[in-house]
């Protein structure tokens, strides 16, 4: 399985460890990010009409040294999927997608014509953020989230119904189960716990195999935590 993100530093949070979770359970995954920080879709498309190598490689959650348009980057590969996102202090406002997710569509249907469009979700800043206030512009963290949900929705139903890896709505049931370490900065998953639960998503998500079941733990994790974030995670995400 070969999944290309078009994203920024949020897919790169939630593509960290589901290499390794894969490959614990015996699944090939190969997880390519290309990775510039705060990068909107409108920022991509202009980089798409200037072919311009502009994006760090992350290649299996790990950081490298290469650079690599995003034509090179469809091309380099026969992928199964391609996520496309928005940046966070965007997500919410759907008149900020449109053209260019439009463009990028048509762009990686061109030049991936096998490949499975998927919408990431991202997520929405921490309760009582500085930047959830002066950014976002929201007092509730579950206002920001309500319209990112619905603009993302938007943007599955301009697709045809694509389908959505719901990360932003995992992190809100993490939070109403009483979970509250999701975030590093208030904004960024945090490390390990936001990372962990983003990639158990995205493993379910894309393999339809139980995240309970494997046995890849990330450093700093401790045993009894990790076995509550996978167990809830797969809860969660099978509706219990």
């Amino acid at each position: 399985m070969k999944i290309l993100s078009i994203g920024n530093s949020f897919s790169r949070d939630a593509t960290c460890y589901v290499h390794q979770i894969a490959k614990s359970s015996g699944v090939d995954l190969l997880s390519v990010n290309l990775y510039i920080g705060g990068c909107s879709l409108e920022q991509h498309w202009q980089n798409v009409l200037q072919n311009a190598p502009a994006y760090q490689v992350d290649i299996n959650g790990e950081e490298t040294e290469k650079h690599s348009s995003i034509e090179s980057a469809l091309k380099s590969q026969k992928w199964d999927y391609v996520t496309l996102q928005q940046v966070s202090n965007l997500s919410t406002d759907y008149s900020t997608y449109q053209p260019y997710l439009g463009n990028l569509v048509e762009f990686v249907k061109k030049h991936a014509p096998g490949a499975e469009i998927v919408i990431h979700q991202t997520w929405a800043y921490e309760e009582g953020s500085e930047r959830l206030y002066e950014i976002a512009g929201y007092k509730k963290q579950e206002l920001m989230f309500r319209d990112l949900e619905a603009a993302y929705l938007k943007a599955a139903e301009f697709l045809g119904g694509a389908r959505i890896i719901p990360c932003g709505w995992v992190f809100q049931q993490f939070l109403k189960r009483g979970f509250r370490n999701l975030h590093r900065d208030t904004f960024h998953a945090s490390i390990p716990q936001g990372r962990y639960i983003l990639a158990a998503v995205w493993y379910e998500f894309f393999t339809g195999k139980n995240v309970s079941e494997t046995t890849f733990c990330p450093e700093g994790l401790a045993e009894e935590e990790w076995n509550y974030l996978k167990e809830q995670v797969h809860s969660i995400f099978n509706g219990a």
